[in-house]
């Protein structure tokens, strides 16, 4: 007898699985979002600061006058003009002035002010605002305030007439003796909320298990803030410390606004004497924004080779 074996119902193979994505797809995309992040913003630091950096340093070789052309070539005689003029080279030591002064003045004030701060007072909050809205205010609005405050008949003087100091009044921005020092402190006024501020932050870093061991052992709070809270400050200080030095170079605003470098150069910097002997003269002018460009270039790499790196390691240490 033969048996017969009936097949069963077909079994479906149900949809095939999808394929995966080969490398170079992968590679592909990967790419293209890399350029969809990446590409406005390099787009936009090359045609704001590659190019006019470059087209400066083109236009500092030509005796150009704006309008026309590039005719005239005349090689380095525009930074041999600017190296050689006695106004330039004191423009360059007061950004230097006022750069040793910040560094010496404002940091240590503004560590004791975060310092003060950051403790639990009465008036604190007063007192933050009184430091921080110089800093929010505008440079041209701070500077006319300044200008008019200072000037011979202006609020200061009005002041120390009334107190019986009429001796002391002069016109503080048009004495060349004082009216550096005069500027340095108005830039303190205006930028120590800043400063402050980064060593505010700064502090909230340092760890409260550290301060509070200290206070254990009996050191003081002076003690406590110099031993442990401002070394572990460095690296916020050394930020601070090269914004402030790259500001005080290109400083312009201020300055303009009160003195326009004034008197007999007194107050200039290299910024303000750029705008004041570029114009009607590119190429000059050029020549000048050449020469600071590449002072700030050579302090960012300073710092870029000794100090974050130092301060990259360090955090890297602490990670692991």
């Amino acid at each position: 007898m033969t048996s017969i074996t009936q097949a069963g119902p077909a079994v479906s193979a149900g949809p095939a699985a999808p394929r995966p994505a080969s490398r170079k797809t992968v590679d592909k995309r990967k790419w293209l979002e890399i350029g969809l992040f990446l590409g406005p913003a390099v787009i936009i630091f090359v045609g704001f600061v590659i190019l006019p950096v470059a087209l400066a340093a083109v236009y500092s070789f030509f005796n150009w006058n704006g309008l026309g052309p590039l005719e005239k070539f005349i090689g380095i005689d525009n930074y041999t003009r600017a190296l050689s003029d006695p106004l330039f080279l004191r423009s360059i030591g007061n950004n230097f002035t006022i750069i040793i002064a910040s560094l010496l003045v404002q940091g240590p004030l503004a560590i004791i002010v975060a310092l003060l701060l950051n403790r639990k007072m009465r008036g604190r909050t007063i007192v933050r605002a009184a430091i921080f809205v110089p800093y929010v205010l505008a440079e041209v609005i701070a500077g006319l305030s300044w200008k008019l405050l200072l000037s011979p008949q202006g609020g200061v003087n009005a002041v120390l007439e009334a107190i019986g100091l009429g001796g002391l009044t002069q016109p503080w921005l048009a004495n060349p003796a004082i009216a550096l020092w005069v500027m340095f402190f108005i830039l303190t006024w205006k930028y120590l909320g800043f400063a402050v501020l980064l060593m505010l932050a700064g502090l909230q870093g340092v760890p409260e298990e550290l301060t509070e061991a200290a206070a254990i052992d009996g050191a003081s709070w002076w003690k406590t803030q110099w031993y442990i809270t401002i070394p572990l400050l460095g690296p916020t200080i050394r930020i601070w410390a090269f914004l402030s030095i790259i500001g005080s170079l290109q400083l312009f605003d201020m300055v303009w606004v009160t003195t326009r470098g004034g008197p007999v150069g007194a107050t200039s910097t290299m910024a303000t004497y750029m705008i004041q002997y570029g114009q009607g003269q590119p190429g000059y002018g050029s020549a000048v924004a050449v020469i600071l460009f590449l002072i700030s270039l050579v302090i960012a790499l300073l710092y870029q080779r000794h100090a974050l790196r130092r301060d990259l390691g360090a955090e890297n240490v602490e990670e692991r």
